[in-house]
């Protein structure tokens, strides 16, 4: 009795080591909270903390960031136009980017100041622009972070000076930065900008605090911030290219960042740059399936197709540890039987994909590649007398 109790503590403690063993552990890192997010696969990598309550600090100005791009996207705003600065925007402490009462300043060069100045002032005249006045402008935040599911964010203010209750999570900041850059392609670009100076304005305050964007190519953005309470804190994301995946964009891999509560701006750059470069070397993305491309092609019932293709729309990529993806298993979930009408972007199943020993490794959510209507009232008649008898 007391050998087979010892037997069967000895092989399960193997199992639990062959499954420690198989989860890259990352390095230590010298922060607060931190969150590493596989943006291409959508899985987290690594975390500490992850849900616990922070002070933003300058990376709430993502959020405003989010809205005024929204604001321009719907034609509410256009970059040429000037925005006036008020008592209230020029008096604002902290970072600023220098502008007055005097000018009229177009938004593409408020949006510089806010990103790359890290400008209270510019970001208060974007918060006027978009809302009319701050407090409404707050609100509007708040219901986009709800919108959003940042269900642990709360905003006091568009630029992230200390407040009570202006708070939020590295997990949730992961969800706005990665919105951020899927919903808004075309505005992302003002966060990888090194310097910027409206002109006529003092030049001290010219350079990007994301010191990542001068030590690592690959990185393309996306925000810093620092108070007392906050510490020095950085989102940033990185985007490499990675053999395998495939051509042109489809063959990058795009890793994010939350880092929150460093002891210094190198700190918070260097801390940041081990973990990307830790997600990079521990982990390998192995796609599944290509944009657009079919996981699996099921029978369709009563439909003018016969089949469905099931997939996602921006392609099946997953991350595994490196050097374990070519053993993994798949196993698809899906209704049975599949009955049209079938709308394209249709949630219609799961991928679940694990490692060859049987862990674990995601579940992706499948959608209905193309649109399967109706067949005509025969047809449909003829399937359910088919469905019937079977």
């Amino acid at each position: 009795m007391l050998l087979r109790r010892l037997i069967a503590f000895v092989s399960l403690s193997l199992c639990a080591a062959l499954v420690w063993a198989q989860t890259p552990q990352p390095p230590e890192i010298a922060a607060r909270a931190y969150l590493l997010l596989d943006v291409t696969s959508g899985q987290v990598l690594a975390a500490k903390d992850p849900d616990a309550a922070v002070e933003p600090a300058s990376l709430t100005k993502l959020m405003t960031a989010y809205l005024v791009f929204d604001a321009l996207r719907t034609k509410k705003l256009s970059l040429a136009q000037t925005l006036p600065v008020s008592e209230r925007a020029w008096k604002m402490p902290g970072s600023r980017m220098f502008i007055d009462p005097k000018m009229q300043v177009p938004v593409e060069d408020l949006l510089k100041g806010m990103i790359v100045q890290s400008g209270n002032d510019a970001t208060v005249a974007l918060a006027e622009g978009v809302g009319g006045t701050v407090e409404r402008f707050v609100e509007m935040m708040n219901a986009q972070a709800k919108a959003l599911g940042m269900n642990a964010t709360s905003y006091q203010n568009p630029e992230g000076l200390t407040a009570p209750g202006h708070t939020t999570t590295a997990r949730d900041l992961s969800v706005l930065a990665t919105r951020l850059m899927r919903d808004f392609p075309e505005y992302v670009g003002y966060y990888a900008i090194q310097r910027y100076r409206y002109p006529g304005t003092p030049a001290a305050n010219d350079t990007n605090r994301n010191l990542l964007l001068f030590r690592d190519p690959s990185v393309d953005g996306l925000k810093t911030g620092h108070t007392a309470a906050a510490g020095y804190c950085l989102v940033a994301t990185a985007r490499r290219e990675v053999p395998g995946l495939g051509a042109g964009v489809q063959g990058q891999r795009r890793l994010l960042s939350v880092l929150l509560g460093a002891a210094s701006e190198n700190a918070r750059a260097a801390e940041s740059q081990k973990l990307l470069n830790w997600g990079y070397s521990a982990y390998e993305a192995v796609r599944l399936a290509p944009a657009d491309g079919a996981v699996v092609t099921p029978k369709v019932w009563k439909g003018k197709a016969a089949q469905a293709r099931l997939g996602r729309a921006e392609g099946v990529v997953v991350s595994v540890p490196a050097g374990e993806g070519a053993g993994l298993k798949t196993e698809v979930l899906r209704p049975d039987p599949l009955v049209a009408p079938l709308q394209r972007g249709q949630l219609l199943g799961t991928l679940r994909v694990s490692l060859a020993n049987g862990t674990p490794v995601a579940e992706v959510p499948l959608t209905v590649l193309d649109t399967v209507e109706e067949s005509g009232i025969f047809g449909r008649a003829w399937d359910a007398l088919r469905l019937w008898i079977q």
